[in-house]
Formats: C-alpha cells, structure tokens, sequence
C-alpha cells in the first residue's frame, strides 16, 4: 500500500517534532518534505524552498513512493497533491496538531528562533490560525485516516475523523478540538 502522510497544523504547533516521533515509530512515512528545513539549507530563500519540496513531492508520485507532507495546510497546492496521491491510489492519512491560542503559536516559535530555528511573522501566524479550521475542513474528505493530537503538554492524541464526524478520545478535550468539533458539526448542518 502506497501511503501519503501529511502532518498538518500552524506555525509552531509541532508538526516537524511530530514528524520525529512518528519516524520512529513507522516506516510507512517514507521520504518526509520539510519545506522548512529545505528553505533553510538553501540559504533561507523560502521561494526555492517551496520550489525543492514541490520538486520531491512529484518525484515521489511519479515513483509510487511513500512521502509525508508537514503543512499548515494553508496553500492550495496540498489539497492538489492529495487529490493526485489519490488517483494514483494513495492511502491518505493526516495527523493533525493543535495548540491552545495563535500566542501558543507566536511564543513556540519565539522560542525556536532562540535556539536557531527559523522565524515566521506574527501576523503569518495569527491569519493561518484564524482560518485554521477552514484549511483542514477542505482536506478533511478525502482522508482515509485523520489522528487529532494535542501539544500542549507532548503529543497526545485526542480525536480522529470518521464518516464525517469528529470523534474525540479519553478526558480534557482541549478548547481548541471542542471549537473544531463544533465548526465541522455546523458545516455538515448547513450543507
């Protein structure tokens, strides 16, 4: 089985730290496109970045091989990569990570750049955090297997998405998987 794994959230949520966790745990990730990382071993022109991931992204469906995505899920050319994997008879699988507020965000990447990470603007990140759910809700449907982690305090799973419906898991649901939970039980009300 071919396996897309896309491992998204906002700035700052964790999703490259996720990336390694996972990696230890499974081979099915494959190639992992860090669009980041890219960007910063070519000088931190975040042009080529995107250009060189786009690059590995098509080299990999063009060779049928497993790759992962990390993704604020923000651009739309996830959501074209996704809809290709699937004509070539990918499995996709979305791990999700939340944090609790846009300052959650700004202040993990604050200290990232701290310890000689890569910046993003504020105003980046408060805009992709306001349309958060917005972003996920259009990948949502053509997931095969959507995980739902918290990081607030280490990655814990929390939910998953099933037939349309976001289902939550164990005690203290964070505030922001309550919100998206909500959010996705409106747009199903409202089409």
């Amino acid at each position: 089985m071919r396996v897309f794994t896309i491992i998204g959230g906002v700035n700052g949520a964790g999703k490259s730290s996720l990336s390694g966790v996972l990696s230890a745990e499974s081979s099915e990730l494959g190639i992992i496109v860090d669009t980041d990382k890219l960007t910063a071993e070519l000088g931190g022109d975040s042009i080529k970045g995107g250009k060189s991931a786009i690059a590995i992204i098509d080299d990999c469906l063009e060779k049928r091989v497993n790759f992962t995505q990390e993704t604020t899920l923000s651009e739309v050319r996830t959501l074209k990569t996704i809809q290709k994997a699937r004509d070539l008879d990918y499995f996709i699988r979305l791990y999700y990570v939340g944090v609790s507020s846009s300052d959650e965000s700004i202040k993990r990447i604050k200290n990232r750049v701290e310890k000689g990470g890569h910046d993003i603007p504020a105003a980046d990140v408060e805009r992709r955090y306001l349309k958060r759910f917005d972003d996920l809700a259009k990948v949502l449907p053509y997931c095969n297997e959507v995980r739902f982690f918290d990081n607030e305090n280490g990655f814990v799973e929390k939910g998953e998405y099933k037939n349309g419906q976001l289902i939550t898991k164990g005690e203290n649901i964070p505030l922001w998987l309550k919100e998206l939970r909500t959010y996705i039980e409106k747009k199903e009300y409202e089409s």
